[in-house]
C-alpha cells in the first residue's frame, strides 16, 4: 500500500511542539516545516500524476514543475502554497538562522494543509 503523505503532516504538527534533552525547539520547528512541506508536496505530485497527467523526471526540477503544472491546471492557489512551502523549507534546511520560525511554522502548518485538503 503506498504511503499516505499527510501523515508527514500529522508528524509535523506533533514535532512542532517537542523538545529535549537532545534536541531544542528550534530544531523541532525547522524540521516540522521540512516536513509539512513535503507532505504537500508528495500528495501534490501524486494527486497531479493521476488526475492530469503530471510526469516526474526524478530530478530537482520536479519541484518547481509541479507548482507549474498546478498553475497550468486551473490550481493556482495550490502552487502558490507549495512554492511559499518550498521557500520555508529550504530555509529552515540550509539557512543559520531564521526570523521568526515560531510564525513559519505556524504558517506552513496551515499551508501544507491547505494544500492537501483542496485536493
Amino acid at each position: 500500500m503506498p504511503f499516505d503523505w499527510r501523515e508527514y503532516l500529522a508528524l509535523a504538527q506533533f514535532v512542532q511542539t517537542q523538545s529535549n534533552a537532545n534536541f531544542g525547539e528550534e530544531a523541532a520547528r525547522r524540521c516540522a516545516v521540512s516536513r509539512a512541506y513535503y507532505a504537500a508536496f508528495c500528495f501534490a505530485r501524486n494527486h497531479a500524476q493521476i488526475h492530469s497527467g503530471f510526469v516526474l523526471t526524478g530530478t530537482a526540477e520536479d519541484h518547481g514543475r509541479l507548482a507549474e503544472h498546478l498553475r497550468q491546471h486551473g490550481r493556482a492557489g495550490e502552487a502558490r502554497r507549495l512554492k511559499r512551502l518550498r521557500q520555508w523549507r529550504n530555509q529552515c534546511d540550509y539557512r543559520d538562522e531564521i526570523g521568526d520560525l515560531t510564525m513559519m511554522t505556524a504558517s506552513a502548518l496551515q499551508q501544507a494543509s491547505d494544500v492537501i485538503s483542496r485536493l
